[in-house]
């Protein structure tokens, strides 16, 4: 969803909330008492460039372009209140405040302009500026585009509005690698369902244009409109705001210079060998790179990063895509391409991406996913560090996901794709849409529907979960006493270790919700028979996607059956799924009866955390506290090592 969304009302404030309310409305929230003197100051009519994602100054289009002009430049964002506190969660949104608070003091420091933070309607407020009723007037207006669907529309609106005023517009790619509407309206455009058509796509579009320089800036004489505080947007809750990530376009540059400052880190890079359970030590700290948040609010450019990854691996060996960082943007314009090409992409039905699967609709299951109380430690201490940090790794995703639709609750992808919309930093549309599908099991990308991750993950476990219990024990503070040979199934325990624990499961642990065996293979069964219901509804003529066919090309080129268990990073072959044919080939080796799995949950990760002194020597750029952030960079702050 828009970043630009909050509800900008001080909760309990009934009067003054209503009376804002109003006041957007009619789209006064623009001018202050010393009106008369900002408009003196600003007789002359400016460029404005409207920020919404984009939130920063390098490799900025409509910067550039308004820079041009030769005269006055307004920068601008506007707080929307079509985006209010029960869609966007606390982190995610005192993220995106460090990120204007970052971009404002660049400005600032920099050229002696400024910010501006606009509140209401973007129409209501924008027909103020141009009927001059507002704190400057516009010549020319510029803004990157944006291909959600809220956006399309607000922007279509925003447009005719403004070539109603002769104020004309102009508007930029930016946010993605390809110009969306472009690709799509190519003869001969098929939607990319994996690596090799996605960068079919792409080698076509020509070299990725280098990143845009810094442009110039005139000053800019406005006050007032400052970038507000989160306490004032969501009270009370923000004191609960973790802070994990700084917002911001420079803590954006300094972690990519972090992570190109090991090339070797960057040229072995494959996505699948990441901990999901954070460092050894300080499992509240990701084992990853978290570039994602940065490219989510346009903090970083997706042409910068890719050209700093060139940069690293050239004339080097260096992974390949699909497990490859190049790869992983490969999957995020992949995902970017389907939301524009595939109508209802965001829904199940009527989309072409989306099998056919009857649902249950359980208020009481989605909510105790929800709020972690589904009585398995693993995916509950995954669900409370989402709600109280915004952040979970890609693996973790993998497990909730599976766990709420077709492993054990059998609920809707679209129920928990509006759960990680609220809580995730890096909460993207297409992105989030596109792996919701994916981890369903109900997209032709997506992998086999009977490859359910287990819940109670042991030692082999693809999921790459510690066992030691300092991850579960961090954010399900319940069960910190509990033995860590029950860690992940404390139900196990005997009725005696419950009692020394301090933890009586069913009273102040939850009891499973539902017993994952039975689940698992009613669910197998459900998704059997909708698969061939929608077999037969195609050979009918019906229009149901397709059940079956080859498995995505991450499965190896040409394969039509499932090759065996996923791989692992652990050095002993993964047991066989309950329940399934048994693996073929299993045996000692690192990789015996294993084949590689490279996932599309777009989170750039770095190798870490399962102990060995492989894992050890990748994480070696990162330090302690106060490492350098690679090539002799300054200290990184404490909240931002390692994420």
């Amino acid at each position: 969803s828009d970043p630009a969304g909050c509800l900008f009302m001080r909760p309990g404030s009934w009067l003054r909330c209503a009376a804002l309310l109003a006041l957007a409305c009619v789209g006064r929230l623009l001018a202050p008492a010393d009106a008369a003197r900002q408009h003196a100051d600003m007789a002359q009519a400016a460029a404005g460039v409207w920020f919404r994602k984009g939130l920063r100054l390098h490799d900025n289009a409509a910067l550039v372009r308004a820079a041009e002009d030769g005269g006055g430049v307004v920068p601008f964002f506007i707080l929307d209140p079509a985006f209010d506190r029960s869609r966007i969660g606390a982190n995610r949104f005192g993220f995106l405040l460090e990120s204007l608070r970052d971009l404002d003091a660049q400005l600032r420091e920099s050229y002696r302009s400024r910010l501006l933070v606009l509140r209401g309607s973007p129409e209501n407020v924008l027909r103020e500026v141009f009927e001059g009723k507002g704190p400057f007037k516009l010549r020319a207006l510029y803004w990157e585009r944006d291909s959600e669907p809220y956006a399309r529309e607000r922007d279509a609106r925003v447009e005719a509005l403004a070539l109603s005023f002769k104020v004309p517009v102009q508007t930029f790619v930016g946010h993605t690698i390809l110009d969306l509407d472009r690709t799509v309206a190519a003869p001969g455009f098929k939607p990319p369902i994996s690596m090799s058509g996605i960068q079919s796509l792409v080698k076509a579009a020509g070299p990725i244009a280098k990143p845009l320089p810094v442009p110039k800036l005139p000053p800019l004489p406005i006050d007032g409109f400052p970038v507000p505080e989160l306490a004032e947007l969501y009270g009370d809750a923000a004191r609960d705001v973790a802070g994990l990530f700084l917002g911001g376009e420079r803590e954006a540059l300094r972690r990519l210079a972090a992570t190109c400052g090991d090339a070797e880190y960057v040229c072995s890079f494959e996505k699948p060998k990441t901990a999901s359970t954070g460092r050894p030590g300080k499992p509240w700290e990701p084992s990853t790179t978290g570039l994602s948040p940065y490219l989510k609010f346009g903090c970083l450019s997706v042409r910068t990063m890719w050209h700093a990854i060139a940069k690293c691996i050239e004339g080097r060996k260096h992974s390949q895509p699909p497990q490859s960082l190049h790869g992983q943007l490969m999957f995020r314009e992949m995902f970017y391409i389907l939301g524009a090409a595939v109508r209802n992409f965001d829904k199940a039905d009527g989309n072409a991406m989306c099998k056919p699967i009857p649902w249950g609709e359980d208020a009481v299951l989605l909510s105790a996913w929800e709020e972690g109380r589904t009585g398995y430690p693993f995916i509950d201490a995954l669900m409370r560090q989402l709600r109280t940090t915004g952040w979970m790794h890609h693996l973790g995703r993998h497990a909730v996901a599976c766990f709420l639709t077709r492993g054990d609750l059998w609920q809707n992808w679209t129920a928990g794709r509006d759960v990680f919309d609220k809580y995730l930093l890096d909460a993207d549309w297409a992105v989030n849409n596109g792996n919701w599908l994916w981890l369903a099991g109900v997209a032709p990308f997506s992998a086999p529907y009977f490859r359910i991750y287990d819940p109670s993950p042991g030692g082999k476990s693809s999921l790459n979960a510690e066992q030691s219990g300092e991850f579960v024990k961090h954010f399900v503070p319940e069960l910190k006493n509990m033995p860590a040979k029950f860690i992940y199934h404390p139900w196990k325990a005997p009725l005696a270790v419950q009692e020394r624990a301090g933890c009586i499961v069913g009273k102040d642990y939850p009891a499973p919700i539902v017993e994952h065996a039975a689940a698992r293979e009613l669910n197998l069964n459900r998704f059997k028979a909708a698969l061939e219901a929608a077999r037969a509804d195609t050979v009918a003529g019906g229009s149901a996607a397709s059940a079956s066919g080859p498995l995505p090309e991450k499965f190896g080129a040409g394969r039509k059956k499932d090759p065996g268990p996923m791989r692992t990073m652990f050095d002993f072959a993964q047991p066989a799924p309950a329940g399934g044919p048994p693996a073929k080939g299993r045996g000692k080796g690192r990789f015996a009866g294993k084949r590689p799995e490279s996932e599309a949950v777009i989170d750039l990760t770095e190798p870490a955390g399962a102990g060995s002194p492989q894992q050890q020597r990748k994480q070696r750029r990162w330090g302690g506290a106060g490492a350098s952030a690679g090539g002799g960079g300054a200290p990184l702050p404490e909240r931002s090592m390692g994420a």
